[in-house]
């Protein structure tokens, strides 16, 4: 038998950052491939609306939660066991970008994206490992980005943090592997979220966030450890980070328009 690949049938799924965007329509897609997905966000009255549709044949349970405080998380994680009997897939979402520019560096940028944007994921992740552990099995995702691969405009501490996880999920899959734990890296391009809807800059093959997640969901039952989405505008990110930094630091200036904003 190869690695374990979730199924509803095993146990419970649990998505953070479920309020909207990417985290909510990929709730609703696994509730209605049958799962019982715990939705888990800070915001209780979107989580509520959410857990109110009817999607079938599955359905979502509202759990708020604050990802930075590690004593809930856990606490998040022995409510779902206890609640589903077993936790087969989590899918760690939730994150958030704060542009930081060189010429008003601020150390609180930092602090503020690596508290959600990485610790945020340790924090749940611990926990849930422990449990897949103790069944033997389990899927466990981390929703990282396309800026991860390398330096962009504005992307100083968003970016390293997504770059944190990769090398986080890289480094981990050779234990998981033989706990019979699944452990995948989701780098999504540009999708239509209300993150990025914030954005003051082209944002080339912009997904809709139903086509995203269907892209996401695909990746998790193919099983392999990169989940990339849309394939035409990341595989050009990742052919760009071949170059040597003499072309590539041009290049990304040209293509961005760094060179030519105004310091704002």
């Amino acid at each position: 038998m190869g690695l374990y690949r979730a199924s509803p049938k095993d146990g419970a799924a649990w998505v953070t950052g479920a309020s909207m965007g990417i985290g909510a329509e990929l709730a609703r897609n696994l509730a209605r491939r049958g799962y019982t997905v715990f939705a888990s966000a800070r915001s209780a009255d979107r989580l509520a609306a959410l857990a109110a549709e009817e999607l079938g044949p599955g359905s979502i349970v509202s759990l708020p939660l604050d990802v930075t405080d590690r004593a809930a998380c856990r606490e998040a994680v022995d409510s779902i066991v206890a609640q589903a009997g077993s936790l087969a897939l989590a899918v760690f979402n939730a994150g958030t970008f704060f542009p930081a520019r060189a010429f008003k560096l601020d150390a609180e940028t930092f602090d503020k994206a690596m508290t959600t944007n990485f610790d945020g994921v340790i924090n749940g992740l611990v926990p849930v490992v422990e449990k897949m552990n103790q069944v033997g099995r389990g899927q466990i995702a981390l929703v990282s980005s396309s800026a991860s691969y390398g330096g962009l405009p504005k992307s100083a501490a968003y970016g390293s943090t997504k770059a944190a996880l990769n090398n986080l999920a890289a480094s981990l899959k050779f234990d998981l592997d033989n706990m019979n734990i699944r452990i995948q890296i989701i780098t999504p391009g540009f999708v239509d979220t209300p993150l990025t809807g914030k954005n003051d800059f082209p944002m080339p093959f912009l997904m809709a966030t139903d086509k995203a997640v269907e892209a996401l969901v695909a990746g998790l039952e193919r099983g392999g450890f990169d989940i990339t989405f849309p394939k035409r505008f990341t595989w050009l990110l990742k052919a760009l980070n071949l170059m040597p930094y003499s072309l590539y630091f041009p290049t990304v200036a040209w293509f961005t328009g760094a060179n030519r904003r105004k310091k704002k």
